[in-house]
């Protein structure tokens, strides 16, 4: 899985730890240790803390464009201190699109909505990140709160599916075409031209969206991907189109622009997806230039029995830092101060992303902070809330 072209120069930004020490995409490189609070540099970014904002679809863009909605949202999370804030998933097509609701970046007139959101980010201390991403089998969908389902005809303002394989996500799903060679280079090309409008419109990191069942875990499950061409079958063969895409990524991105996959390291069902194919793949990325797997899991099939409780998902990204060489970011019911530092101070990953929390406490960063000892940064525009004047 070695790419010949690999993006990695001895004068290229490398990250270097709050100590000094070097860590690189090489295989002797020694990870970045810290706590919650420490700062994180990947390349030529740096972050304040390890407390990111994972992306959360907010359902509620018009035809891919962001608006007022979008910025406070985000916004709000940067004036609380985050030191990493991901949009929502951002369509790289329209029909690649989990909901009619969601943000795009298929087209120039997205760059603009989207600028305005990373220049606040900016201005307020966080890094701007977006995550990129393609539905596949799972787009064409309502926003969740109107039932959950799909949207099967144009009436209803649906659109046919693409996946790996014509195998529907659910009995009552449609029944997806399965890309061909031709439709394989539209969606590869689609990543590299968001990838570069995301630059323009400002943004410090990109992710690319591979967990959660939407289409690169489509190749990646077995559970999805039956193919018997070159991107199926064997599990080199069904990494390969996720390998593809992250390669013209990384190459296309200036080179101390951060690259993030996310994975489901687990399809928590016997057969499909698993930890031991997660390290093989976290291992290849790390090599074409790839510098941090966000670890989720689950997504591929519906009613899969997931063990959720607080912290479940932070052994895959601890097993897949020790066992890859790479730098990951832990997710799932992580809620408590404490608990997150424990994660960064243990070894486990190098940051740490935050969902559901984050939407109930926007400041839960500035929360942090207080709980564990350090004088909260609140912006000076607060100050007659939270200091005390003579």
């Amino acid at each position: 899985m070695n790419d010949p072209r690999h993006p990695h120069t001895a004068n290229e930004p490398r990250m270097v730890n709050p100590a000094g020490s070097v860590v690189g995409n090489d295989h002797d490189a020694k990870i970045a240790g810290g706590d919650l609070l420490s700062p994180l540099t990947i390349r030529g970014v740096t972050l304040r803390n390890r407390i990111a904002v994972s992306p959360m679809c907010q359902f509620c863009a018009a035809d891919g464009l962001a608006d007022d909605w979008h910025l406070v949202h985000l916004g709000s999370r940067a004036v609380g201190g985050a030191g990493l804030v991901l949009t929502e998933a951002v369509a790289v097509t329209p029909t690649g699109r989990i909901s009619p609701r969601d943000l795009g970046l298929w087209d120039d007139r997205h760059i603009e909505p989207l600028a305005r959101i990373a220049r606040f980010l900016d201005r307020m201390g966080a890094a701007a990140g977006i995550q990129l991403a393609h539905a596949g089998r799972k787009a064409s969908s309502p926003p969740p709160w109107e039932g959950g389902g799909s949207l099967n005809t144009p009436e209803q303002g649906g659109w046919p599916v693409v996946s790996a394989s014509a195998i529907p996500f659910a009995e009552d799903r449609p029944v997806p075409r399965a890309l061909d060679e031709s439709g394989i280079e539209d969606v590869t090309g689609a990543f590299v031209s968001a990838a570069r409008r995301a630059v323009r419109a400002g943004f410090k990191v990109v992710e690319l969206h591979a967990a959660h069942g939407y289409l690169f875990h489509q190749f990646l499950s077995p559970l999805s991907n039956r193919r018997t061409d070159g991107f199926g079958g064997s599990l080199e063969n069904r990494m390969r189109l996720l390998v593809k895409v992250a390669t013209a990524v990384r190459q296309a991105l200036p080179g101390e622009v951060p690259l993030f996959v996310r994975i489901s390291a687990t399809d928590w069902v016997e057969g499909g997806w698993d930890i031991e194919q997660s390290v093989v793949l976290a291992s290849a990325l790390r090599q074409l230039g790839v510098d941090l797997i966000d670890t989720s899991s689950g997504g591929a099939i519906p009613n899969a029995k997931v063990p959720a409780g607080p912290g479940y998902q932070i052994p895959f990204a601890a097993e897949i830092r020790k066992r890859a060489g790479i730098m990951t970011g832990a997710v799932g019911l992580i809620t408590e101060p404490h608990q997150a530092n424990e994660i960064i101070t243990s070894g486990a990953a190098d940051l740490v992303l935050l969902a559901r929390e984050m939407l109930r406490e926007p400041y839960w960063a500035l929360k942090a902070q207080a709980a564990l000892d350090q004088e909260p940064s609140w912006p000076v525009q607060y100050s007659y809330a939270v200091r005390r004047h003579g």
